[in-house]
């Protein structure tokens, strides 16, 4: 939103919330992933504006013990989204997998060997829903063995 006036914002269908004196950005935190709106409106009631963004999440460390919990590591919040594409890299930059996050996620596994317990970078591909265009995000997580 921009211009003069007094605006106030919310997250899909919550409470609103206002800009504090003197500030031109604000914070929402806790927020679930996935696809969200977030809707501005000015307080005199000059018109509401409402975008959808990609909220992406993912696990900071997994553990593929086979024990159920973690055991498997993947992207949250574009399941949906069919020709997302997530790259998993070594910390050398060796790509050792990729796969979509519609999928079960990496095993932790290359080539059929299990991979030694390290940090491992990844980079996401997606398509951000308010504009349509290609998106990349990268980051790093842990496999503990």
């Amino acid at each position: 939103i921009q211009g003069d006036g007094d605006y106030e914002f919310a997250i899909d269908n919550g409470p609103w919330s206002s800009l504090a004196e003197g500030e031109v950005s604000i914070i929402f935190s806790n927020l679930e992933a996935g696809v969200r709106q977030v809707r501005g409106r000015d307080i005199g009631g000059c018109g509401e504006v409402i975008v959808e963004v990609s909220l992406i999440d993912y696990p900071q460390f997994f553990t593929p013990n086979e024990d159920g919990y973690n055991d498997r590591w993947n992207i949250i919040g574009i399941a949906n989204q069919n020709n997302a594409k997530i790259y998993i890299f070594d910390r050398y930059g060796k790509l050792l997998k990729q796969l979509s996050p519609s999928s079960p996620g990496w095993d932790g596994t290359y080539n059929g060997k299990v991979m030694p317990a390290n940090d491992y970078w990844f980079s996401v591909e997606y398509e951000e829903p308010s504009t349509g265009k290609r998106q990349e995000f990268k980051a790093n997580f842990t496999l503990k063995r």
